[in-house]
């Protein structure tokens, strides 16, 4: 048994509050940074080191944007009427995984048509830091207390008590350690791929089932005995599966890859 009392204020400047949750976002995207760089310089991306920037830009305000959103409409509407305020606060916590990935397709449609850049290359490419980064996110979530478990007896059951004094399924833990095996799935499928968005439709389909699968330990309101996360992870894994198919009967392929 582990007790979480973990303050998720780092430090008090005055007025402002030092998350670790913000930290651990932060630190995310420097994550992707690094890896477009690095792709970048071996000539995996058509991207010079300001075209990066600019990208993580339009990223951060994209991914910020669509998960807040998601995450008031499908999981948290009574803000609306009960404390408006609130809902600009993500630094409190409460950034939906769904609506981060539509505000990222979004943002990047937008990046790429203003520069006239291929789009999937760099889908495939951002994936991978991508879940690196929801891994850290994940840990965002233990500091914050949020997206715990049900009641346990596990000998690796968590006690938050900043919600009760109930012995708890660390989801938080379980999503983590999902996310960093898909992580090297992908950065393994990136190195091998054969045809363009070969990584990005198997991060959809991968991230869809094993959400869906540690999304029962995880307290939420149920449809059906299915959470919102589980129901959308569904719609993940269909249609993953399909863009997966098309691309093994397509002879579409990957920049550098010629045919034989």
């Amino acid at each position: 048994m582990f007790i979480n009392s973990i303050d998720p204020v780092l430090l008090h400047l005055g007025p402002l509050e030092v998350r670790y949750y913000g930290i651990i976002y932060a630190l995310g995207f420097v994550i992707a940074y690094l890896f477009l760089r690095k792709w970048s310089k071996e000539g995996k991306l058509p991207l010079d080191a300001k075209q990066i920037d600019d990208l993580l830009v339009y990223l951060l305000v994209g991914v910020v944007a669509g998960a807040r959103f998601f995450e008031i409409v499908f999981y948290r509407p009574w803000l609306f009427w009960t404390d408006p305020l609130e809902i600009f606060m993500v630094w409190h916590g409460g950034l939906s995984f769904h609506g981060g990935l539509i505000g990222a397709i979004v943002s990047m449609w937008l990046f790429t048509r203003r520069r006239k850049i291929h789009m999937m290359p760099l889908f495939d490419a951002l994936v991978v830091p991508a879940i690196l980064g929801l891994a850290l996110g994940r840990i965002a979530n233990f500091t914050n207390s949020e997206l715990f478990g049900p009641a346990t007896n596990v000998p690796w059951c968590v006690v938050f008590t900043s919600v009760d004094m109930l012995c708890r399924h660390p989801y938080q833990i379980y999503a983590m350690l999902s996310h960093l095996l898909l992580f090297f799935i992908l950065l393994y499928v990136y190195k091998k791929q054969k045809k363009e968005g070969t990584t990005f439709w198997s991060f959809i389909l991968g991230y869809g089932i094993l959400r869906f699968i540690t999304d029962f330990w995880k307290v939420e309101t149920k449809f059906f005995g299915f959470g919102m996360g589980q129901i959308l992870s569904v719609a993940m894994v269909v249609i993953g599966l399909i863009a997966l198919w098309k691309l093994r009967t397509s002879g579409a392929r990957a920049p550098g890859q010629a045919q034989s």
